[in-house]
């Protein structure tokens, strides 16, 4: 990925709160109210997130993601992707990554916890996959100093 084809800073949040509206809201709406419980947010990348809860991995909400409390860099770029997916996927973000990825999420758990084995990575479906590429090259970017890409 060149960084011809990165949205700048300004573009990810036009495209946030406009196209991906719809994640924007919810993510908002879920942080307020994290926040009245007395959770504080911390920034990552061009998104906040909270930290809750253990070895669970991650949830995307436009510009607001959840990890678990030992969620790495590897989950925090992983949901920083799903952000910049949500600007290239708008309103039909829940339906090609977000409900799919959860399903996923669940049925890996569920044979996890079966003791069945899993037959694929977590990355080899292609918006999980896409995802933590995109989050790594936009992080890569953003810490070398192109902030806008």
């Amino acid at each position: 990925m060149t960084n011809k084809n990165m949205l700048s800073k300004r573009a990810f949040y036009i495209l946030s709160f406009t196209w991906g509206l719809p994640l924007v809201l919810a993510g908002l709406t879920i942080a307020a109210g994290l926040m009245l419980l007395g959770k504080k947010p911390k920034k990552y990348g061009w998104c906040w997130y909270f930290e809750l809860g253990e070895n669970w991995g991650g949830c995307e909400l436009g510009l607001i993601f959840i990890t678990c409390r030992q969620g790495g860099e590897h989950i925090k770029a992983h949901e920083f992707g799903h952000a910049i997916q949500n600007c290239r996927y708008g309103f039909l973000m829940p339906f090609l990554v977000n409900m799919p990825s959860t399903l996923r999420y669940w049925q890996r758990r569920i044979f996890t916890a079966l003791g069945l084995k899993l037959k694929t990575d977590y990355d080899d479906i292609w918006f999980e996959g896409q995802a933590t590429q995109l989050g790594k090259a936009y992080i890569a970017e953003i810490r070398k100093g192109g902030e806008t890409c």
